[in-house]
């Protein structure tokens, strides 16, 4: 065995306690399971295992075996039992990373290079095989003190951040990852309290239990859910008008839902773009459609000039004066102009649509069915019910 592998073995101990010190002073969760003395002997205990079967294995350039790997699972199950939470998980492993290069940054003297590239060429792979190993049994063990609800949104959140560690949290969830995701945001108005967190988990259960999917409820009013596939999909774009509507039943309240699609990877932009669509999208009792940027595209880019959005809100507030104009406008433009559809849509007489869209004229001095009343008054009318229904 070279010099510096001797050295590391002979700093084992010392290295394994500092490891624990370092874990117990930056996560308070590993403190709170090392506040006792017999607790914090068997987290160094562990770490000195950990140490001395890398110095054992890396110098015969062995590789961990499965009583190496068991030990390690279970250390992870402990952690989790213990009430650790994943974030916590994810920061004790990132400071064992950095504890690893320091010691041997430590260690590493003058004509030992052929040593230190032995070792690190051994920590590549032994070292993901670790991580693995814990994290598998880390996630397993919060089996026993999670619920399926809770772990879910775990899996959504791991998703959006872009956590590598969503590919475990789906395997333990028997979950399969897609390529690609559409990102749901639902958008629930603003009438009063939000809903307290005990609904929103109940509200969540219930809809995990009939769509597996990973989703999650990101602010008060506000809930993400991924769906398998691209949102130019017809088949996806109803499984996601389906989970907001069943949103909207559940809390009561108008919704707006807002889509991006991305590869997995991919999913952090997604999400951003997903809310700047739901926060133009239209408020609804029953959502009636998935607005993705190619549906609110003139409303986000009005949205940007604080000059075009005074002059829409003076337009819709022109609008406001006359008779269920809003509701007209609305009903005539998604029924492309159809004065009979639109009259059918509303339960009222074409001549009563007339009567109203002439009105909207006299008012705003914009005419309906010309392009340009096409292009301004889709927008304020688009503006009225994003934030109103």
């Amino acid at each position: 065995m070279g010099d510096l592998f001797k050295l590391l073995e002979s700093r084992i101990c010392a290295n394994a306690r500092r490891s624990v010190e370092v874990y117990a002073r930056e996560v308070p969760e590993f403190r709170a399971v090392a506040a006792t003395g017999p607790q914090r002997d068997a987290l160094v205990e562990f770490a000195v295992l950990l140490r001395r079967r890398t110095v054992e294995l890396a110098a015969d350039e062995r590789p961990l075996g499965g009583d190496d790997l068991a030990r390690i699972v279970a250390a992870g199950r402990e952690r989790a039992l213990a009430g650790m939470s994943l974030a916590s998980h994810d920061h004790v492993l990132g400071l064992h990373s950095a504890l690893a290069v320091q010691e041997l940054h430590e260690a590493a003297g003058p004509g030992e290079a052929d040593a230190l590239m032995r070792l690190l060429g051994w920590l590549g792979p032994q070292g993901t095989a670790a991580k693995d190993a814990y994290t598998h049994g880390f996630l397993d063990g919060q089996g026993n003190v999670l619920t399926f609800t809770h772990r879910v949104q775990q899996l959504a959140t791991a998703l959006l951040g872009g956590d590598p560690v969503a590919a475990g949290l789906a395997e333990v969830l028997g979950m399969t990852l897609a390529p690609r995701y559409t990102v749901t945001v639902v958008r629930i108005a603003e009438r009063g309290a939000p809903p307290p967190a005990g609904e929103r988990e109940r509200i969540v259960g219930a809809l995990t239990a009939e769509r597996p999917v990973p989703l999650r409820w990101r602010e008060p009013l506000e809930l993400v859910a991924l769906v398998p596939g691209d949102s130019a999909q017809a088949r996806v774009r109803r499984r996601a008008l389906d989970l907001a509507r069943a949103v909207a039943s559940a809390v009561g309240r108008p919704c707006a839902v807002g889509a991006s699609s991305a590869n997995r990877h991919a999913l952090p932009d997604a999400l951003a773009m997903a809310r700047r669509i739901s926060a133009a999208a239209p408020l609804r009792a029953v959502p009636r459609e998935v607005s993705t940027l190619q549906d609110v595209f003139v409303e986000l880019g009005a949205g940007r000039l604080p000059e075009v959005e005074r002059w829409l809100r003076q337009v819709a507030q022109q609008l406001a004066r006359g008779p269920d104009l809003v509701a007209t406008l609305d009903a005539y433009y998604r029924h492309d102009m159809n004065r009979l559809a639109t009259a059918s849509h509303l339960h009222i007489h074409p001549r009563t649509v007339d009567y109203r869209l002439h009105r909207a004229r006299e008012l705003t001095g914009i005419a309906p069915a010309t392009a340009h009343g096409v292009r301004v008054l889709t927008a304020a009318v688009a503006r009225v019910l994003a934030v109103s229904a």
